[in-house]
């Protein structure tokens, strides 16, 4: 196919019974085949929800708008079975906690295998055990062999996580979801992890969807950020762009609030207030109460636009100068 792996349109997603605002309202974003996106924003802006939207993995009571298509099939539409065949063949994901989705009882070929064993044929376990000592091997785990009889608690979560990695890779999807899988992980660990993806993205030519809440790191590693705030899309632009010039004042704010490795003695500026809660759904733009910037008669009142400029927008009323750079954020911005 020739369009994006990953393409969500105008998505909004409502849990009636635990949330007054949308969780996701009106997402917009597109992954294309050997591109990485990376999707920022700080913990319960949507980031996550997202993902998982993207594989049909929500709630029963969950209500879903728009248009979201993996690799041409419409996940929310489309038959259970034709989800589940784009899950095993298409699409994969890595979570945050390797411990968290993987059985403590079984040992690591038995997870690896798992899809295979369910068919009962024995040439489909004979190739799937072939296939996860290839990806063990790939992913840089020593002795491959005696890591499949392997039990989780005998490896390190560095180790874990590029089990489970391998065990994403096992149906060869052309889109990989990665959702914080570092922050588990001490640092060392994870420039280990992030390399490892980094070289797998390119050698596959896999498209990659990359969480996270560092900004930093995402502009290191990916093509295109998106950044959240309150289930929406805020800004999004070519990573490098985004880094040195950010438009929306809350890309502003989480750069001035993170050390740069040349800040010398420079004072961290913290943003304002704390993040909307699924309880609380303001009118004009969401957020209005934490923002430096804002306007009482426009900004609290309607939602604000998203202005478009080339290849980047930003969804705001008083977007910042598209000259300002990044190391005047933490005088100019942030109060």
């Amino acid at each position: 196919m020739s369009g994006p792996l990953l393409e969500m349109s105008d998505v909004w997603l409502r849990l009636p019974e635990v949330a007054r605002r949308p969780v996701l309202a009106g997402v917009d974003l597109q992954v294309g085949a050997g591109e990485i996106v990376g999707l920022v924003g700080e913990s319960g802006s949507g980031k996550s929800v997202t993902a998982r939207a993207a594989l049909g993995l929500l709630p029963p009571t969950a209500e879903v708008e728009g248009r979201v298509t993996v690799d041409g099939v419409d996940v929310l539409s489309a038959p259970a079975a034709d989800v589940r065949r784009l899950r095993a063949e298409s699409v994969a994901m890595v979570f945050q906690d390797p411990r968290a989705g993987i059985n403590p009882m079984r040992r690591i070929g038995d997870h690896l295998t798992e899809s295979a064993r369910l068919t009962g044929r024995r040439r489909d376990l004979d190739a799937a055990r072939a296939r996860a000592l290839e990806l063990l091997d790939a992913v840089g785990l020593p002795d491959p062999r005696r890591h499949l009889r392997q039990y989780p608690h005998e490896l390190s979560g560095g180790m874990l996580q590029r089990v489970m990695i391998a065990g994403a890779l096992m149906g060869s999807p052309r889109l990989l979801l990665c959702d914080e899988p570092t922050t588990a992980l001490d640092v060392t660990t994870q420039a280990e992890i992030v390399a490892l993806l980094g070289r797998l993205q390119r050698e596959r030519g896999m498209g990659m969807l990359f969480i996270t809440h560092d900004l930093d790191l995402a502009a290191s590693v990916c093509d295109r950020i998106h950044v959240m705030y309150a289930g929406r899309v805020v800004e999004q632009a070519p990573a490098l762009g985004l880094f040195e010039q950010p438009r929306h004042p809350y890309t502003a704010g989480l750069l001035a609030s993170t050390p740069a490795i040349d800040g010398g003695g420079t004072r961290l500026r913290a943003i304002p207030g704390v993040p909307l809660s699924l309880l609380e759904d303001p009118s004009g733009c969401v957020f209005a109460a934490r923002c430096d910037r804002v306007l009482d008669e426009v900004c609290r009142v309607l939602a604000p636009p998203v202005v478009a400029d080339g290849v980047r927008s930003v969804r705001c009323a008083r977007p910042l100068e598209a000259r300002t750079p990044r190391h005047a954020l933490r005088t100019e911005c942030v109060s």
